[in-house]
């Protein structure tokens, strides 16, 4: 173990991102562990308030990112050490950050609503794509030979992994950076019905490819979503409150 992290992460320069990968994961279950324990009313473990106004821990997590994120600018050409605690810091904050993306995204508290999914996923989404940049892997870049035009190579695969993602494979998006192959699947494959690829081109002009993507989301997709959801929900709570959101009206 030991000469695997000295060969496999120091050497390699990758200490930082270790860190990073580290804190994040860590100040994400810590987290969450926290916010259970004040939901259920636990102890001494409360919101932390001024006044009437409750401090979403989303506001430490931006100072957070900005002190890590400054400290790694200044110490880069520092030593190793002194950037990978910078990067650690910047962990912790990216962890708060993200576990309340949600709210971020809906500018409301949904936190323990079915859009504070959005969060959790989130972040396991960030922790995916960290761990490969850790093991080696590098978005965008492959060596196919002098007879490849990288630029066009480049521009190709991020066309596929645009149309991947509208499709609604969003895992498969993101893996498909690393992994090419990937993104040819996901941009042939039939889109998910609620994606918007199905409202543009199957809610109206093709009913039946809209029926087949239905049924093979129901058959293939729900097993595999509500396996996601248990795993998600033994870390994170569960996120069932009703939801309090009102339609967006525009002016």
């Amino acid at each position: 173990m030991g000469d695997w992290f000295q060969h496999g992460i120091i050497s390699t320069g990758r200490l930082p991102l270790f860190c990073f990968f580290v804190a994040l994961i860590v100040a994400f279950i810590a987290t969450r562990v926290n916010v259970r324990l004040i939901r259920a009313k636990v102890g001494w473990f409360r919101n932390v308030s001024v006044g009437e106004m409750h401090i979403h821990h989303v506001v430490f997590g931006v100072v957070l990112m900005l002190g890590g994120g400054v400290a790694g600018l200044v110490l880069s050409s520092a030593s190793q050490a002194g950037y990978a605690i910078a990067a650690s810091v910047f962990g912790v904050g990216a962890a708060l950050v993200l576990d309340e993306f949600a709210l971020i995204l809906h500018l409301h508290d949904v936190y323990w609503e079915e859009d504070g999914r959005a969060s959790v996923d989130a972040v396991f989404i960030a922790v995916a794509v960290t761990g490969l940049l850790l093991i080696g892997l590098r978005p965008l870049i492959w060596d196919y030979g002098a007879w490849l035009n990288p630029a066009a190579l480049i521009v190709a695969n991020l066309l596929l992994a645009v149309v991947t993602l509208l499709k609604g494979k969003i895992w498969t998006g993101m893996a498909g950076l690393f992994l090419p192959v990937l993104l040819i699947v996901g941009a042939v494959r039939l889109a998910r019905p609620g994606s918007p690829w199905a409202y543009w081109f199957f809610a109206k002009g093709s009913p039946r490819k809209m029926v087949t993507a239905v049924h093979r989301e129901e058959r293939w997709r729900r097993p595999a979503i509500r396996a996601k959801i248990a795993f998600q929900e033994f870390l994170s709570g569960r996120h069932d409150l009703p939801s309090s959101r009102r339609p967006d009206r525009h002016t």
